[in-house]
């Protein structure tokens, strides 16, 4: 079966290099049982890939089954894998089959492989080296003949790095990785897939298939669709419903573009050339403590000196106090004509941070000999925690809206309670 052939049958519109590359990748493994990595930003088009693989494959004629890793509870994903026994947890009133036993002879469809917990990783990993598997509450060794299919929208390699994903079933897992390419790579195929939507769409609700005028499919070519085809096809609907012209200009394709930012946080200043360092909001928020925490040592340090030697005092406050009266005067420019304020000048030595008569503390050296310098905690799991607490309560215990500001999932979040054990 040549390649057009292959897109007709799946319903897959392009003909961009990378699009064409890893479909050819596909063709030329779905023949052999290896196992698949799918790598690919959300909306690209995974599982179709996945089917193709199948579809291609000698398993053709058996079960083929797609499970999101990332939509299954962390206390339920053993039992709908694995299955379980009758009275393996509460609630589990009878036995069940898990998919890797239903499906045998098949191929399973994993998406979001890169949620799945620790614990089921190992699980896993034993399915694909030796074809065995044990149900929760059981001791009895299964044997199964499945082929695992995997996707993520993550770079799993970083994760096994941060210890959230194991090295081993990485390495397992992509025998055969395959990159789907994001729209934004593939401009070419933009305008061909906008089509093919308008015109399903005008076939669906009875209307005419709007046409676009050329700033308009510039702006089309030229968004950063982070959505990739999803986001494509949902323009394209809205588009096709809400416009009031047949033929859509510019103007009225910016109401339906969105801005392409979608960061919640303010960006750091960057030196020039540093484009993309913090990719996420986490990395945002550590490099935020970081700094924030060289500051404080730098002020308790400050502090430290002061009390040391009290002389220092007086030198900061004389410099302080030439400070705020060049502020006041507009550094000599004549554009401020507010007046400085009269500071009286300090009698007896004393620190001219005291108002005047004021007795200096003195402190002695057995006043300060048990001062400690205190580190602030750079422990990553202490400061997410940290926040999870602070979106709780700025959320009033709301699970959805805290995940919505955080930047996680509602999943996540629940996990991530349990693994810190925080009360709601």
């Amino acid at each position: 079966m040549d390649l057009q052939s292959i897109k007709n049958r799946f319903g897959i519109i392009g003909n961009s290099p990378a699009l064409n590359f890893a479909l050819n990748t596909a063709v030329q493994v779905a023949a052999t049982d290896l196992t698949v990595l799918i790598v690919g930003e959300s909306g690209v088009g995974k599982e179709v890939f996945s089917q193709i693989i199948h579809a291609l494959s000698s398993r053709k004629h058996n079960p083929f089954i797609a499970v999101n890793c990332g939509a299954i509870p962390e206390g339920t994903i053993d039992s709908e894998l694995f299955g379980h026994e009758k009275g393996a947890f509460t609630g589990a009133v009878d036995s069940r089959k898990g998919y890797f036993e239903t499906v045998s002879g098949g191929t399973i469809f994993m998406d979001e492989i890169g949620e799945m917990p620790l614990g089921t990783q190992a699980r896993l990993l034993r399915v694909l080296e030796t074809g065995e598997f044990i149900r929760v509450g059981s001791s009895k060794v299964q044997k199964t003949d499945v082929r695992v299919i995997a996707a993520t929208n993550r770079e799993l390699l970083e994760f096994t790095q941060k210890g959230r994903f194991r090295e081993d079933l990485y390495y397992r897992l992509s025998t055969v990785p395959i990159r789907v390419p994001s729209l934004r790579d593939r401009p070419e195929d933009i305008l061909l897939l906008f089509r093919k939507f308008v015109v399903d769409f005008a076939e669906r609700y009875k209307t005419s298939p709007v046409q676009l005028d050329d700033e308009a499919k510039n702006l089309l070519i030229n968004h950063n669709w982070q959505g990739n085809v999803r986001e494509l096809k949902n323009i394209a609907e809205q588009i096709s419903v809400l416009s009031t012209n047949n033929t859509v200009n510019g103007n009225e394709m910016r109401r339906f573009l969105p801005a392409n930012s979608v960061n919640r946080l303010p960006m750091l200043a960057a030196q020039q050339g540093a484009t993309g360092e913090f990719a996420n909001e986490r990395e945002i928020l550590y490099k935020l403590f970081f700094d924030m925490k060289k500051d404080v040592t730098e002020l308790k340090k400050m502090f430290l000196e002061i009390l040391q030697n009290p002389s220092l005092a007086g030198n900061a406050a004389n410099f302080t106090r030439d400070s705020l009266i060049n502020d006041f005067h507009g550094n000599g420019d004549g554009q401020n004509n507010i007046s400085a304020p009269s500071i009286a000048q300090p009698a007896n030595n004393q620190p001219s941070f005291l108002p005047t008569g004021s007795q200096p503390v003195i402190l002695h050296d057995n006043d300060i000999h048990q001062h400690e310098e205190v580190e602030e905690s750079l422990n990553i799991m202490d400061k997410e925690k940290e926040l999870i607490v602070k979106a709780l309560k700025k959320h009033k215990g709301k699970r959805r809206d805290a995940s919505l500001d955080l930047g996680i999932s509602e999943r996540t979040l629940y996990r991530k309670l349990k693994e810190y054990d925080i009360d709601e």
